[in-house]
């Protein structure tokens, strides 16, 4: 008898729980909009869930299997979300109706960093994005040069001096060197030196921490919103206790006060002594509010700013080298310019002379297409919205997703994509394209205010490399690499070794 009771009751909570977890999947049927067959409880994240593909791989797996569809229903776990195909859309939601889409949808604890700004919330971000883009201007990177110049210089020299024992390198382990370096002393005025010592193991344990997908992502999914009601953070605790204890230090370091270097930290305490700073409306009836410039805001962007500019350029300058090592006619190509343009600026890699190397400039661009680092974009309804050419309605508080992998990988905008090649770079080719089809920035108001930075600390780090060394596969190359399943941005599965090789020419 109790084996029966038992049995009854184990199929009403079998019953019970797979309705709850199975409620929404037939709002995209009813809707008529097609997508993949979602599975219970994960929706159509399962492969993502379990850790064994990276989540912009399965956003690009359901872009392919769609190829005659405007958008693709999906389901964030339990929660409706849509994937947005029609570049045209596109362009409507990340730019024209910008306004209504300012949100990326991930909101957690402000005290868990939940204030910097790429998560904030469109308030706050329209506050910090106004005070924070001057430090990103064409002037402040130019004065700002010099400090990657004598990092690089150092770089080179590390990379001399080991090729003599051992011309084998892990790419990623290398490059972070530089950009760790660089990071440092443009963002915070630190000489730190990467190239004479191991990196510092709380170092090491921020990085990791910080690119790992925590499982408060699926939670939220399933329960949006859920981060911020309970001031949970996407980040353990020792995340913010690392720059919280380095901004209490730099802060220290200059009483409270900006300093004459000009860099990120001297803009945080400009604000800083203002108090607070006010966001302006965006259009009549937007919010308008005072953001206080706490401890916990600096942390945050100090924190976002690291991310970005140390993690993402190492990643995106290890693909760039692993592909012109495929392929030597482009490296040969890059070599040749390299060459001529630095000859003709007296042997000096300047800021002036590598805005000449347009050939750099299109294998950077030409990286980026095939490794997208940010990968899939992500923006919330702020209030329901018809797509314009279509009878879909996104309702309020909806998210949206670009496949950015799918996008650059789609033969309609780049024939034969799985080919490396830099040409397609070229401005009559460029400005032809859809101005939606080429996304590792972003688009619109809300892009990678960093990108000119990222870009030029790429730039000038290949262009040293290459004018003393050539890059070449070797018997630890893998051919084809993959993508890490477990990293909240786009990386390889393994680690790339190449040769650097000392030029004879």
């Amino acid at each position: 008898m109790f084996i029966i009771h038992m049995s009854v009751v184990l199929i009403v909570l079998y019953y019970v729980f797979y309705n709850y977890f199975t409620r929404n999947y037939n709002y995209w049927k009813s809707k008529n909009v097609r997508g993949p067959q979602p599975v219970p409880f994960f929706g159509n994240l399962k492969e993502y869930t379990l850790r064994r593909k990276n989540m912009a791989i399965v956003i690009q797996e359901y872009y392919d299997m769609f190829p005659n569809e405007k958008v693709v229903g999906i389901y964030r776990m339990t929660t409706p979300c849509l994937l947005i195909r029609d570049l045209d859309i596109i362009q409507h939601i990340m730019i024209k109706d910008f306004d209504l889409f300012k949100d990326r949808g991930i909101e957690y604890s402000t005290e868990g960093l939940g204030k910097n700004l790429f998560h904030a919330d469109p308030v706050t971000w329209t506050a910090l994005r106004t005070r924070i883009s001057p430090i990103f201007t064409a002037g402040k990177l130019k004065n700002m040069f010099y400090l990657l110049n004598e990092r690089a210089k150092v770089f080179l020299s590390y990379m001399e001096n080991k090729s003599q024992t051992n011309p084998e390198y892990d790419i990623h382990a290398l490059v972070q060197k530089f950009t760790v370096a660089t990071i440092f002393a443009c963002a915070f005025g630190i000489d730190f030196d990467t190239f004479n010592c191991e990196l510092d193991e709380a170092l090491v344990t921020v990085d990791k921490l910080s690119v790992t997908p925590s499982f408060a992502v699926e939670v939220d999914m399933m329960y949006p919103g859920i981060l911020k009601k309970l001031n949970l953070s996407l980040f353990p605790a020792g995340v913010k206790q690392f720059f919280d204890k380095l901004v209490s230090n730099i802060v220290s370091q200059r009483n409270g006060k900006p300093s004459d270097r000009g860099d990120f930290m001297d803009l945080l305490l400009q604000m800083r002594q203002t108090g607070e700073i006010t966001s302006l409306k965006s259009k009549e009836g937007s919010e308008h509010k005072a953001i206080e410039i706490t401890d916990d805001v600096i942390g945050a962007q100090a924190f976002v700013f690291f991310v970005a500019g140390y993690e993402t350029a190492a990643t995106s300058m290890t693909y760039l080298l692993y592909s012109i090592a495929l392929h030597p006619e482009v490296q040969d190509k890059l070599i040749q310019e390299i060459d001529n343009v630095t000859m003709a600026h007296n042997g000096e890699i300047t800021y002036e002379s590598l805005k000449e190397m347009k050939y750099l400039d299109k294998t950077f661009f030409e990286t980026l297409r095939m490794f997208s680092v940010v990968d899939p974009l992500q923006r919330r309804a702020l209030e329901d919205y018809k797509i314009p050419g279509t009878d879909v309605i996104i309702k309020k508080n909806q998210i949206v997703l670009l496949s950015v992998s799918g996008i650059h990988r789609d033969e309609k905008y780049y024939p034969n994509p799985e080919v490396f090649d830099p040409d397609r770079f070229e401005p009559e080719l460029a400005g032809a394209r859809h101005p939606c089809a080429y996304l590792p920035f972003g688009v619109g108001p809300r892009n990678c205010i960093g990108m000119r930075f990222g870009a030029l600390q790429s730039r000038l780090c290949i262009a040293k490399i290459l004018s003393k060394f050539r890059v070449e596969t070797c018997e630890r190359t893998k051919i084809p690499i993959g993508v890490q399943p477990d990293r909240a941005i786009i990386g390889p599965s393994e680690q790339i070794f190449l040769n650097i090789v000392p030029r004879t020419r």
